[in-house]
């Protein structure tokens, strides 16, 4: 590989992440001169709160996209687990139990994908696109369209509210999660193997690893991740619903994608979805405060959508060829 090869792919390598970072800087700019309130440090503070289960699954995901893959069941695997964790706290099962019985149920979610696309060699489209229908279809089932309200006692609701050293609980945990996803993506061996996965999955398998294996990995951990945001919905909520989620598959994936990773597998950014992810809740947030139609929001944050993925597939297609 020549020089300048090597110089575009650096340069490359950032130009996700630096776009995107102008967009959020831009954002924050332009509703901090709109309105008195943006800045503020409670509407800040919510911002962060309301993120949360978006930064916690949009880290999982940027995994999933890594590899080639895309998970659009996530939505519907946070409403399941939202909706069984309120029945379950109304039949005083205890905390704890409901918030390990929530990720573990989300991680199976994502193993039977796993399953389906590792070893069935099924597309992860289609594989997803099922889950997405069969587990919306339980999540109304076990709760005939109703909300099922979660009583203020215990510390499960905490998980949603609490604070800790003036910080929301759901923000450290997503902070968290955004940690440990950065160092097994940027230093660990997994990590290198999701990307080679995505790059070639073929070469990956050939040189001995398990590719099966990592797939299978980076579902259920998505799969773990959409469970615990359905609790921390939930518990921040007050209550657990069947029409949580609807769409959130969306959001996540354009966080992801506005981000920098690229659609196609191969290259990852957690720092790009990170700001990715908080665009999209400063932007939502913004139009609000500006009382903007949540309608257009919706109509915003589709075009947004389409721009980030024009904009991915010129940036990654732009690589010369080796």
């Amino acid at each position: 590989m020549t020089a300048r090869p090597l110089q575009h792919l650096r340069h490359l390598r950032h130009a996700g992440v630096a776009s995107i970072a102008v967009f959020f800087i831009c954002c924050v700019l332009a509703f901090s001169v709109a309105t008195d309130t943006f800045l503020s440090a409670g509407n800040l503070l919510n911002v962060l709160r309301q993120s949360a289960p978006l930064l916690i699954v949009a880290t999982a995901m940027t995994l999933v996209i890594t590899t080639g893959g895309i998970d659009l069941s996530i939505g519907s695997t946070l409403a399941l687990v939202g909706a069984l964790a309120a029945i379950a706290l109304q039949a005083d099962v205890p905390d704890i139990v409901v918030l390990l019985g929530g990720v573990l149920l989300g991680a199976s979610i994502g193993a039977l994908n796993g399953y389906f696309i590792a070893w069935a060699g099924m597309p992860a489209f289609i594989v997803t696109l099922g889950t997405l229908s069969v587990v919306r279809g339980i999540a109304l089932l076990i709760t005939q369209g109703y909300s099922v309200p979660v009583r203020d006692i215990g510390w499960f609701v905490q998980l949603g509210r609490g604070h800790l050293f003036g910080v929301p609980l759901p923000a450290l945990i997503a902070i968290l999660t955004l940690c440990a996803g950065w160092v097994a993506l940027r230093h660990m061996r997994f990590g290198r193997y999701v990307v080679g996965i995505g790059t070639n999955s073929e070469g990956v398998r050939r040189a001995g690893v398990k590719v099966r294996i990592v797939t299978l990995k980076v579902y259920i951990l998505s799969g773990a991740a959409a469970g615990l945001a359905g609790l921390i919905t939930t518990a921040r909520l007050g209550s657990g619903s069947s029409n949580q989620g609807v769409g959130f598959e969306l959001a996540v994936i354009a966080a992801v994608v506005l981000g920098g990773t690229n659609l196609f597998g191969g290259r990852g950014t957690i720092v790009g979805t990170l700001l990715g992810a908080l665009s999209i809740a400063v932007l939502g947030n913004g139009l609000i405060l500006i009382h903007v139609s949540p309608f257009y929001t919706q109509i915003i944050q589709g075009a947004i959508m389409l721009l980030a993925i024009w904009m991915n597939t010129r940036i990654f297609t732009s690589q010369p060829k080796q």
